[in-house]
Formats: structure tokens, sequence, C-alpha cells
């Protein structure tokens, strides 16, 4: 098959676009600089929210970079567990589908920022599974919880992509 005829399908393009998005974001941010200069930063913010709800919960938290401890569990936050990858992945997708700008641009911030409520919701359960249900909290964190931010990012991109990117509907005339 001809390349020009597999870029005009626009499935096959909007694929091309995806994975080649994807892909460089996912180098970048393995790059050791990077990693130091912003993720590392980024996990441990993530970790001060997590520790600034568990407190306003009642909890007797100690924030140590991306270490929550308490008197009765600690959990580290690493790269993996702070939302990133769902979040690039939904970004990916957004960037990839063929939409105005403007809609894409609402679908990257509103997306990030439900990705991020939805991970914190993620830290603050395993926690507490971690305290009261230790026996599941690998489990949960590895089978469960995974899965389900990496839906979630999945089933968002599905309800933009539906809701502000899809071309307007036409009347029958």
């Amino acid at each position: 098959m001809d390349p020009r005829t597999l870029w005009r399908r626009p499935e096959s393009r909007f694929l091309i676009v995806f994975l080649s998005i994807l892909g460089i974001s996912f180098t970048v941010i393995a790059l050791r600089p990077v990693n130091d200069a912003f993720v590392v930063p980024y996990t441990t913010l993530i970790a001060r929210v997590s520790g600034v709800i568990l407190g306003l919960m009642g909890e007797d938290i100690t924030i140590n970079g991306c270490v929550l401890r308490s008197p009765r569990f600690a959990v580290t936050i690493y790269n993996g567990c702070n939302g990133l990858i769902t979040s690039l992945i939904f970004v990916s997708g957004v960037l990839a589908f063929p939409a105005r700008w403007s809609a894409k641009l609402i679908g990257v911030a509103g997306g990030l920022l439900a990705i991020q409520a939805i991970n914190l919701v993620r830290i603050i359960s395993l926690f507490y599974i971690g305290i009261f249900l230790p026996k599941l909290f690998n489990s949960s964190h590895i089978f469960i919880w995974q899965s389900l931010v990496i839906l979630a990012g999945v089933a968002l991109w599905i309800v933009w992509a539906h809701l502000f990117a899809a071309p307007p509907k036409r009347e029958a005339g």
C-alpha cells in the first residue's frame, strides 16, 4: 500500500500521530535531566497534595519527598504512581484527534485535572487499604487501581471526543 494512501485515511493518520506523540513524550520523560527537573518535583507535589488531603482527613501525616508516613502506614509515590503516564496517553489522544485547537485545549486542561483528581483518590484509597487491608495493598495497587486510572483516561478521551471534538451534526434537509 502506498504510504500516501495510508496517511489519507483518518484512522491511520490518528494512529500514526498518536503513537508518535506518545513515543516522543515517553522518551522525553525517561531522560535523566527531564526526570530530575520535572518528573521528580511533579511527583513530590502529588505527594504533598495527597499528604495535605490525608491531614485534612485526620491522619497524622509526615511528608518527606515522595513518602507519606503516618504511625499506621507509609507509602512512597513513584513515577508510575503520579498519574503522568495516563496523562501522556490522554494528551497524545487529544492532540492526535482531528479537532479544533480550542477543543483540544479544553480537552487537555479538563482531562489533566480529572486524571489528577482520580489519581489523588487512588493514592488516598491505597493509603487506607494499606492501613485496614494490608494483604490487599499490592493487588489493589497493581491490578485494580493501575487499570482503573488508565481506563479512566481512555474514558475521558472518549467523552471529550464525543462532546467537544465530534463534528457538528447536520440536520436532515
